[in-house]
């Protein structure tokens, strides 16, 4: 099972570049020789080298002859050139005889190209599990030597995770839109505040250091103005007992949906040491006085309306152009309302309190009209429940069938 174990080994790799390499995918890759890593890589951040390049430079250092060694990568080798020659050309150099891949490039116009320029150089390539040339692997055996079906689950299993961990990367690719995250922290009936605007706090330490872990992992976090102006949140990427990426406050965005500009040149979103990195989306009825106010601070993004709101679509093509892959939303119900019952968002992350707080006028996690038919529900799949200490995380994907990206 040489293939799966240093698969997974490439995987762990990847993921240590969470929240450092977009607008640039996570990838992993090990090099084997004699069944023994000679060479372990991640891409680390944007703009770096690639994972496969980190592993070549690893087995140099290590005194490792990488000729004859197969490649395992999680992601299909770029063949083209960007902000770094294409590590095709660094694999064929090599001598690298073999290419085992997690994942292909989901971008149509490269997808398939990166094999066909390593199959042309002599070089064998194949996806994960489709190369599976020994027969002990291929069928299994059991202790007493006769034979047994071996199942693919565990390569497919694997294919998925390759693919997953890059799935905000692989939207953006394709629609070149953000994929949106929509988050909420909430009761057991679905209350994120009192009537009053109390909030703090619904859920527990666990939760919370999640929660930020999920802001590490995006380009930019967004919320309403009812927010900044109840909460006054910094909306940073703060450290976690877990994890940490260098520098994380420095790239983490801040949207601020604001139709009218009332934002407060005091809020800390405004006058921080990272206001650089926010910006306040208004629309063209919004008063030119307080405009002008908050565009010494942050950057003021005038937006078209839509039925007396801001165009989230527009927005997020707007995004989409600026390189933000994945936009964590973390507005009130309103908010999140309209990216959900808008059909804008693409998974969601809803943590729960053991706790009820019941009341007409408490604010709800997702407000909006709601559907109308049970017909019209938003359908949510791939579901996955964790335990956070007392608190419960749902994640899971938004079934968008038969509606706009």
């Amino acid at each position: 099972m040489f293939d799966i174990y240093f698969m997974r080994l490439a995987l762990r790799l990847a993921r240590r570049g969470y929240g450092m390499t977009s607008p640039n995918p996570m990838v992993g890759a090990v090099l084997v020789k004699g069944g023994k890593a000679i060479g372990r890589g991640w891409h680390r951040r944007a703009g770096g080298p690639h994972a496969e390049i980190e592993a070549l430079r690893d087995a140099h250092e290590r005194n490792y002859n990488p000729r004859g060694a197969t490649l395992y990568v999680t992601l299909e080798p770029c063949c083209t050139h960007g902000r770094t020659p294409p590590c095709t050309e660094a694999i064929i150099a090599a001598g690298i005889k073999r290419v085992v891949v997690g994942a292909t490039d989901p971008n149509p116009g490269h997808s398939g190209k990166g094999f066909t320029v390593l199959k042309r150089a002599g070089i064998k390539v194949a996806l994960l599990g489709e190369d599976r040339t020994c027969h002990s692997v291929r069928a299994g055996w059991s202790s007493g030597g006769r034979r047994r079906a071996w199942s693919d689950a565990p390569y497919h299993r694997l294919t998925d995770e390759c693919a997953k961990l890059n799935e905000a990367f692989n939207h953006w690719i394709v629609h070149r839109t953000p994929f949106v995250t929509v988050k909420a922290a909430m009761t057991l009936d679905g209350k994120i505040a009192t009537a009053s605007g109390e909030s703090k706090w619904i859920t527990g330490g666990k939760a919370r250091a999640y929660g930020m872990k999920l802001r590490q992992g995006n380009d930019a976090v967004l919320v309403g103005i009812n927010t900044v102006l109840a909460d006054d949140p910094s909306l940073t990427a703060r450290a976690t007992a877990n994890h940490q990426p260098p520098a994380a406050n420095a790239r983490l965005r801040r949207i601020v949906l604001d139709s009218m500009a009332r934002t407060p040149p005091t809020a800390k979103v405004a006058s921080d040491e990272h206001a650089a990195l926010t910006t306040v989306v208004v629309s063209k009825l919004a008063p030119k006085s307080r405009v002008a106010v908050l565009a010494k601070r942050v950057k003021v993004l005038v937006a078209p309306v839509k039925h007396s709101l801001i165009n989230l679509r527009w927005l997020l093509r707007k995004l989409g152009a600026d390189n933000v892959t994945h936009l964590l939303v973390e507005g009130g119900g309103e908010v999140n309302a309209s990216f959900l019952l808008g059909g804008l968002a693409h998974r969601v992350a809803f943590f729960y309190a053991p706790k009820i707080l019941g009341g007409r006028d408490s604010r709800k996690g997702v407000a909006g009209g709601g559907a109308k038919k049970l017909s019209d529900v938003i359908q949510l799949c791939e579901v996955e429940w964790r335990r956070l200490g007392p608190d419960l995380l749902l994640l899971a994907r938004v079934n968008l069938a038969g509606k706009s990206r």
